[in-house]
């Protein structure tokens, strides 16, 4: 699919997170957002993996899902 690229995931992602705004309450939103703009630009500066920052990015991904999953069990 050509057109899945790293602005396209992280399109996806910032707009899952606005659709889920409400329910994940403006300061887990916030983070969220906030860990988005980091992984991307960790992404951006270690394409290859090089230098360890994708895998940082990676990482951020599963402390990303940890804040989804407190938000679901509050809910």
């Amino acid at each position: 699919m050509p057109f899945r690229n790293l602005d396209y995931s992280f399109r996806e992602l910032n707009e899952g997170l606005a659709f889920n705004r409400s329910r994940l309450g403006d300061e887990r939103y916030q983070k969220l957002a906030q860990m988005s703009d980091q992984m991307r630009a960790l992404f951006e500066a270690d394409p290859d993996n090089k230098t360890g920052d994708t895998t940082k990015g990676c990482h951020m991904i599963q402390d990303m899902l940890d804040i989804v999953e407190q938000a679901r069990r509050k809910a």
